[in-house]
């Protein structure tokens, strides 16, 4: 069997510790280990049962001096120490401060669902749960805008019983679980919390026939189809919210939103940054070093010529105006931005190679180059 630790190691406390002292140490333990935010945890349920019987006995005017005199051996026969978190505390306030609300406390670590307002509101709340749809579009699409079909399933009123979750003649009555309330109330030990109740779902009444279609819910599953509208300049991962499509609201609410969520598909010649495309685009030496007009085709399937000026080196980037992506809800578009890759022949001809030659004696370029400086070549 394993040996008990000191109560006052368990609590991180020393002997001189006050009543104050005690309850706050217990507060942040039982916080910290409660099975309710471990399930399933058997290490946080032991540390919450050692911390649960620590406190009982050193919060206890009598049983404290025993243990503090005697040890665990003085607690024999007195029924503390050793019951565990079964021991019910009927005061809360004794342990988490009056005013302070312990569904409170419990609200901020869970996240609410335990009797608070925010979960009252919650719960009276009729409207319907939004949807999220991914859906996946060509680049093209992304920058110029398109229309598409969707289809998705989400829950609209029931047609046999139209939402009333009842068979015709049937009527509500109070639910029998939590007597209207809408909320249970579980216990384990000291800690008493509030939840939904599962029987009426937090309504507080039950439907003595349910439609035998939607079996009580007032809601049916369907299929839907929807062309939507994808704006011009959309980017990924961009959502677009549609109201009132999503799963219809009980009891008459409002149906919840259809949420779109934006995938775009890379393009084999384009890529995007911001507003602007950005596309790269191969010249001879020739057109390189003495100038070209030269055709190219637009994201769209547009021909368009760009001038490539004398000298242009390799990498260069050309603009063009107004050819880049549209600003959403405006007339404006970004630019497009042409890298130019310069290709040297890997193989030439006789008569090129005798140009080459007579242009080298021209050129008159030297066998022994200087460094170029490396800050130069990242302007």
């Amino acid at each position: 069997m394993a040996t008990k630790r000191d109560y006052y190691e368990v609590l991180g406390l020393d002997k001189s510790a006050d009543k104050d002292a005690i309850k706050k140490a217990y507060r942040r333990l039982a916080i910290k280990y409660h099975p309710d935010r471990n399930p399933g945890n058997k290490e946080a349920e032991e540390k919450f049962k050692e911390a649960t019987e620590a406190y009982e006995v050193l919060s206890d005017d009598q049983k404290r001096p025993i243990y503090d005199q005697y040890g665990f051996a003085g607690l024999e026969g007195m029924g503390g120490g050793g019951q565990g978190y079964s021991h019910a505390f009927h005061d809360f306030s004794d342990i988490f401060g009056s005013g302070s609300g312990f569904e409170d406390i419990f609200s901020n670590i869970f996240g609410g669902g335990f009797g608070s307002a925010s979960s009252r509101s919650a719960r009276d709340n009729n409207t319907g749960a939004s949807i999220r749809y991914d859906l996946e579009i060509d680049f093209k699409d992304a920058v110029y805008g398109c229309r598409t079909d969707i289809h998705y399933r989400h829950n609209e009123v029931c047609s046999h019983c139209n939402g009333t979750g009842g068979q015709p003649g049937s009527s509500r009555k109070t639910c029998p679980s939590c007597q209207g309330i809408g909320q249970i109330r579980r216990s384990a030990g000291f800690f008493s919390v509030q939840q939904t109740c599962p029987t009426c779902g937090g309504k507080g009444t039950v439907i003595d026939h349910p439609c035998t279609h939607c079996h009580g819910s007032g809601l049916e599953e369907k299929d839907k189809v929807m062309t939507i509208k994808i704006p011009a300049g959309v980017d990924d991962g961009k959502r677009i919210a549609i109201p009132h499509e999503g799963d219809a609201g009980t009891n008459g609410g409002q149906p919840g939103d259809l949420i779109i969520v934006i995938h775009v598909r890379p393009d084999k010649y384009f890529e995007r940054g911001d507003n602007d495309l950005y596309c790269a685009v191969p010249i001879s030496l020739s057109q390189a070093v003495l100038g070209a007009d030269i055709t190219m085709a637009t994201l769209d399937g547009r021909q368009i010529t760009i001038k490539v000026p004398a000298g242009t080196t390799e990498g260069k980037l050309l603009r063009i105006k107004d050819e880049g992506v549209p600003y959403t809800g405006s007339s404006r578009k970004g630019d497009l931005y042409v890298k130019i890759l310069v290709q040297l022949p890997t193989k030439i001809s006789r008569q090129q190679a005798a140009v080459m030659q007579e242009y080298a004696k021209l050129e008159n370029a030297t066998t022994r180059p200087e460094l170029i400086p490396l800050a130069s070549l990242a302007k």
